[in-house]
């Protein structure tokens, strides 16, 4: 244990364990893996049931509690949770521009990168699990990515679980990258739209800041260039609760835009530089990599082009969502040292297999989900035709909540209630 302390009202335990880099290969290389325990202070000395939280991403680090009071709580009514860094982020070994900058070719740093999917994150769970919890069967409450995790872990290690919680985070059991874009470009365009309803003033706002960067270079404080597109990028907020805000917020800053301050600048900077999780841009489509499913293409990229509204110079300009381009790379200062390594990702047509769907049709592992109607990040209709293939599955739609509905604490305990209604987790 690296240190244990209490913060408001919860006892934290911090560890570290040592795994093997490529998990196909235990005598090979060998990498840090982080993670924290959380309890209530008040329950430390009960035997409590176990659950590990697993982050959205891909390139997510485990989240860090403030107070006591967020998305966690409601598990920590009932569960001793663990909080993983998930390999190649946080205060495990991180994936960083200088490392990959250290590969001699594009196809060493994809294999490098290759180490870090699904079920490299799940196998890492369970040395958590056998060797800091004695083999202890637990829980698991997926977010967003997390739901994708899950599934794996259905995969690998179902025998390790008692009870499976997913909010905004079912995938599809068939993964495609360009099937998933084909379908959410629409809910897209409607969230602009939406956004646009709620603030008709951004409009122009938007479209004479795009004017400005089109007509000269303006530069951001690391030194990129802040282009039309770049500027659009910053629509992926839109699946989030308070993304329409955010988005204002920034926009009321740019004035007529022509004199841009610093303190919109560096907010661009920040939103946009993928300085704290490159991953997420990195394995943003080789996250729908499942066997021999083909390549991902820069699927994203291919379908924005079929949409005229999208372009740069369109009367409305329009935001884009949670997607990444060939130009997303080329532009960001801190992901152009990865561009060989996600070409070579991006063409290869087989994957390490992250779902084995037979395991998953026979699941008898208690589940709920949160099925989100308007998720702009993960398709509902996809969601649901998973929730059909998944042995006792229980899903929940709403359209109350956007992705970020685990925050609402009724939400969590909705699923509990579902799963204790038909009997309860699985003894540990």
């Amino acid at each position: 244990m690296l240190e244990t302390y209490v913060a408001g009202g919860r006892r934290f335990r911090d560890y570290v364990l040592q795994v093997p880099l490529d998990w196909n290969n235990p005598g090979g290389p060998a990498i840090e893996l982080f993670y924290r325990e959380m309890v209530r202070a008040h329950l430390d000395g009960q035997q409590l049931p176990l659950m590990v939280y697993l982050q959205g991403g891909p390139g997510g680090q485990g989240p860090r509690p403030v107070g006591g009071s967020d998305r966690l709580d409601t598990a920590l009514e009932r569960y001793r949770v663990i909080l993983m860094d998930q390999r190649g982020t946080g205060r495990s070994t991180p994936v960083t521009a200088q490392v990959i900058s250290g590969f001699p070719d594009g196809d060493s740093g994809a294999a490098y990168l290759e180490n870090f999917r699904a079920d490299s994150i799940v196998a890492d769970a369970e040395a958590i699990r056998r060797r800091g919890y004695q083999g202890r069967k637990w829980a698991t409450l997926g977010q967003s990515y997390g739901g994708f995790l899950t599934l794996s872990y259905l995969s690998y290690f179902d025998n390790a679980l008692t009870a499976c919680f997913i909010t905004g985070g079912l995938p599809s059991l068939e993964p495609s990258a360009a099937g998933v874009y084909a379908r959410t470009i629409h809910r897209v365009r409607a969230k602009n739209e939406q956004f646009y309803r709620m603030y008709p003033q951004d409009r122009a706002r938007a479209a004479n800041l795009a004017r400005t960067l089109a007509e000269r270079e303006v530069l951001l404080p690391d030194g990129d260039r802040f282009t039309v597109r770049r500027l659009q990028s910053l629509g992926i907020d839109f699946g989030m609760g308070p993304g329409f805000e955010r988005l204002h917020w920034l926009l009321e800053q740019s004035g007529d835009g022509t004199q841009l301050s610093d303190c919109l600048l560096q907010e661009v900077q920040a939103r946009t530089s993928f300085a704290g999780n490159p991953l997420f841009a990195v394995l943003q489509e080789d996250i729908y990599g499942n066997g021999a499913n083909g390549p991902s293409a820069f699927a994203a990229q291919a379908e924005l082009e079929q949409h005229a509204d999208f372009a740069t110079d369109a009367p409305t300009l329009l935001f884009t969502g949670e997607m990444m381009f060939r130009w997303t790379f080329e532009e960001t200062r801190l992901l152009r040292p990865y561009i060989p390594a996600v070409e070579v990702l991006a063409a290869r047509g087989t994957h390490r297999k992250i779902y084995d769907l037979q395991k998953i049709a026979a699941n008898r592992v208690p589940m709920a989900a949160a099925v989100y109607y308007d998720d702009m990040y993960v398709d509902a209709g996809l969601s649901l035709d998973t929730a059909k293939k998944v042995g006792g599955l229980q899903a929940w739609v709403t359209n109350e909540h956007e992705h970020d509905g685990i925050n609402d604490p009724a939400v969590l305990r909705r699923l509990f209630a579902m799963v204790d209604e038909v009997g309860g987790p699985l003894t540990s």
